[in-house]
């Protein structure tokens, strides 16, 4: 093996080398630290009981999202618990003079969606923060991942990590996809096929044609996803469709800097003959429109399947919770919920696609349908390019920014019982409320379960 190549996790993750234990772990330096609400007043309370500052608050970006309100934002929350997060996320960060973009904020949103709007998320960065879909931001080729709460404390500290150097692992997607499929799908398939523990102790590269020819809003999916099957974190390389994206955002580099910074991240790929500790390989061509039917996102099937047969006593008891049986057809399961949002599916291409199959048509009478945009810029877009009247017109409801009915932690939740079809990440029991039945979904194949009230495969291939 020659030991000067290198691959992308190894270029971004040396350049982040503050110093090496012998033999041990390694101690990192943070770029870019997201917080939000849920995760970080514990952080600030423990920085303040051992007398310690923030070291670099300029390094930190925070929004408020898991438990705010997606109706009346601009009135009092009514729930204490998640009133009182938001106040003291307040406090905190104008004590510390730490920027944030809370509620009434032009640049609220869910913070793995505002990040990289605004250009705050480059190529070649670490990027950290107290959630574990913090992977989202690996779409840019940067190394990011979701810490702990005393990580969250010793980032404040010293803007530094002390970690092991996670494995690396190759996953190549080649070939043409099928009609309707979209990267939710190509991420639900892999799950499918490698299991939620499959990527357990790596981070891990999307190489090939299919990732290549995605847009970002459909690699940060991709990325977003990467945890749910035990990764540490997914990457894709920077390119054109990177650089075209991050140009002229808000907080993007200018003039000669951009120039600079481009030059570098350039260099940003994989080197030929590199060595990974595992690589995995998928034809595009075995993929098609996807959903779970258990409660983790690794039980998912294509819509053409039937429900499988339990392999071992956990399926059976996710078969018996989601209230399914072997061998039935997907299009038996009446839908009554279909949530389109969340930090995997809450960008404005999502809605393009879900509005675009939409249009012309009335959504299901027995369905509830939420459409849930991931910031106040996508909102603003929703409205300019007429995507409001679409949703509206066809009896969906569209709501504030916020992460919603993904985990229920404010008031969107699924009934007992009920099926959601959910365009987010996750489908583990009360994951979106107590004893709810969430399946995981892309937003074209949520938005045809809404206007049909069941799941269904597309009529054509064409």
């Amino acid at each position: 093996m020659d030991n000067n190549k290198k691959t992308l996790f190894d270029k971004v993750w040396d350049a982040h080398v503050v110093e090496t234990v012998p033999d041990g772990p390694q101690i990192i330096y943070i770029d870019k630290h997201l917080i939000h609400e849920v995760t970080s007043p514990q952080a600030f309370a423990e920085l303040e009981a051992r007398n310690l500052e923030i070291f670099r608050p300029k390094q930190i970006v925070a929004t408020a999202d898991h438990n705010v309100p997606t109706w009346n934002q601009d009135k009092p929350i009514r729930d204490e618990l998640s009133r009182n997060q938001v106040e003291q996320l307040t406090e905190n960060c104008k004590k510390n003079n730490i920027e944030l973009f809370g509620l009434g904020h032009p640049y609220q949103g869910i913070v793995h969606i505002i990040a990289p709007e605004l250009g705050i998320t480059q190529p070649g960065m670490s990027i950290v923060c107290g959630d574990s879909h913090t992977s989202t931001h690996g779409a840019f080729g940067a190394i990011a991942f979701g810490i702990g709460t005393s990580q969250v404390a010793q980032v404040f500290a010293s803007q530094c990590l002390l970690l092991n150097k996670p494995k690396s692992m190759r996953i190549t997607v080649s070939g043409k996809l099928n009609p309707h499929v979209q990267p939710k799908d190509v991420i639900l398939y892999i799950i499918s096929k490698i299991g939620t523990d499959g990527g357990t102790g790596y981070f891990c590269e999307y190489a090939g044609n299919v990732f290549e020819e995605m847009s970002m809003e459909g690699r940060m999916t991709v990325c977003n996803m990467s945890i749910e099957m035990g990764a540490r974190g997914g990457m894709i390389a920077p390119d054109k469709t990177t650089f075209d994206y991050v140009k002229d955002k808000t907080y993007a580099p200018k003039r000669e800097e951009w120039h600079d910074k481009v030059a570098y991240w350039k260099t940003l790929t994989t080197d030929e003959g590199a060595v990974f500790d595992k690589e995995l390989t998928f034809n595009a061509a075995d993929i098609f429109p996807m959903i779970t039917y258990g409660t983790n996102p690794g039980m998912g099937i294509s819509v053409h399947e039937v429900i499988p047969v339990p392999q071992n006593e956990s399926e059976e008891k996710a078969l018996q919770y989601m209230g399914l049986k072997a061998g039935q057809e997907v299009t038996a399961i009446e839908v009554h919920h279909v949530f389109i949002g969340s930090c995997t599916n809450a960008r404005i291409e999502d809605f393009r696609s879900a509005a675009e199959y939409i249009k012309g048509k009335s959504k299901s009478e027995s369905v509830k349908a939420l459409i849930v945009p991931g910031s106040q810029q996508v909102v603003k877009q929703i409205y300019e390019e007429g995507l409001d009247k679409i949703f509206n017109d066809a009896g969906f409801q569209i709501r504030q920014p916020g992460c919603s009915a993904c985990l229920a932690m404010n008031d969107d939740k699924i009934p007992e019982g009920e099926y959601c079809v959910s365009t987010s990440n996750r489908n583990f029991e009360g994951r979106q409320g107590q004893g709810a039945r969430t399946i995981l979904a892309s937003p074209l194949t949520a938005a045809k379960a809404a206007i049909e009230g069941r799941i269904s495969a597309f009529e054509s291939l064409n």
